[in-house]
């Protein structure tokens, strides 16, 4: 397999509806203080795909973010890139041609790539890793993972991570549906909260930067009811006011908030990046919680990436399935209510690039504050 990588400017990256590979996303976190890099590739169907015509060829890009660990050392990081998939064979060869043909443009104290993988789990597409319920097991023990993916590469280099950064569970709802058809696809209990939340008086508006704070404090008392980690308030804003609209690749932001005789109840996060609408962020308060303002939130932003061209939404992080015991089961009673597809992602692997450095890191990571399983 022979991948030609070139690097581009970050302005011409493509337009996906992947917003963690736009432009825009490149923005966000330039103005959070890490650099960006884009690149293109191309690469020969037939040494990724299945049945490929000869001498036919994909080209495509992805962005990358450098995340530096002190003042020597750094990681590539690639959030869900890159976008095009390979047939599930090629994928781990593929990644180790990209990788290292990517070595000479990063760093040279670079330590390893991290790639958080949008493509699909191989493990949810067979059926012996569901119950008899139709609930995902999850995929096997790392080694298995690693020696599945592995298959085909000449370095065996591809290595699972203890965690996930971004969702690797998420629920896509179609958006091609009309609105009468969305609803009907919902459980009834989802149905009537978003009726029942109109009937009390509950609006849902779209607001700006002059908001931003009422934002923060729902999503501090969500962040504190949950005991999850709390960023500052200059995270979202640098989300918020980010511009890209002089790239290939922009994206529509929305703060939505729900309230009721001026009484802020939830709020979120709207994005939208080519035909997908994402939840990205949502924040509700611990009281007033029978007004049931997320159920109405959500239908809102749905009308709203609909009405903008959006084909399917993203309700971006769930548990993988509906055990009870794991952390994300409230989120994944209140997201399964309004329909849609689990999509069950292969999450992040690493390609070290100095394996005494890697392992150095890895042993610090899993120390670290909020690492978790």
């Amino acid at each position: 397999m022979n991948i030609a990588i070139d690097k581009k400017d970050v302005k011409e990256v493509y337009e996906t509806s992947i917003i963690q590979q736009t432009a825009f996303w490149s923005e966000v976190k330039t103005q959070q203080g890490l650099q960006s890099k884009a690149f293109d590739f191309k690469v020969k169907n037939e040494d990724i795909f299945h049945d490929a015509l000869k001498n036919k060829f994909t080209q495509a890009d992805f962005l990358v973010l450098l995340q530096p660990l002190d003042s020597e050392y750094s990681i590539a990081y690639v959030p869900y890139g890159p976008e095009i998939e390979p047939n599930e064979e090629y994928q781990g060869k593929f990644l180790e041609e990209l990788s290292e043909n990517l070595r000479s443009h990063l760093p040279s104290k670079c330590i390893l790539i991290r790639y958080d993988l949008a493509w699909e789990s191989h493990w949810a597409k067979e059926e012996d890793h569901f119950d008899d319920s139709g609930n995902w097991s999850g995929p096997p023990e790392k080694k298995y993972q690693e020696f599945r993916f592995n298959f085909n590469t000449d370095n065996w280099n591809l290595k699972k991570t203890n965690s996930d950064i971004l969702p690797s569970n998420t629920i896509f709802l179609d958006l091609q549906k009309e609105e009468d058809e969305l609803l009907a696809s919902m459980k009834a209990k989802t149905r009537y909260n978003i009726n029942l939340s109109y009937r009390k008086g509950v609006t849902v508006s779209r607001v700006g930067m002059e908001n931003l704070n009422i934002w923060y404090a729902l999503y501090q008392e969500t962040a504190l009811r949950n005991r999850i980690h709390i960023n500052e308030i200059d995270y979202f804003r640098t989300v918020l006011s980010a511009r890209a609209e002089d790239t290939s690749s922009p994206a529509e932001v929305e703060l939505l908030l729900a309230e009721t005789e001026g009484r802020p109840l939830a709020a979120m996060f709207l994005v939208i990046s080519g035909q997908r609408g994402t939840y990205l962020y949502g924040a509700s308060s611990s009281s007033n919680r029978n007004y049931m303002a997320t159920y109405a939130l959500q239908w809102e932003a749905m009308k709203i990436a609909k009405n903008r061209g959006c084909i399917e939404y993203d309700m971006f992080g769930v548990a993988p399935n509906s055990d009870p015991s794991h952390p994300l089961h409230g989120l994944y009673k209140f997201k399964t209510g309004f329909g849609g597809e689990l999509y069950h992602r292969m999450g992040c692997w690493d390609y070290p690039l100095d394996m005494e450095q890697y392992q150095r890191f890895i042993a610090t990571e899993m120390q670290s504050q909020g690492y978790h399983l």
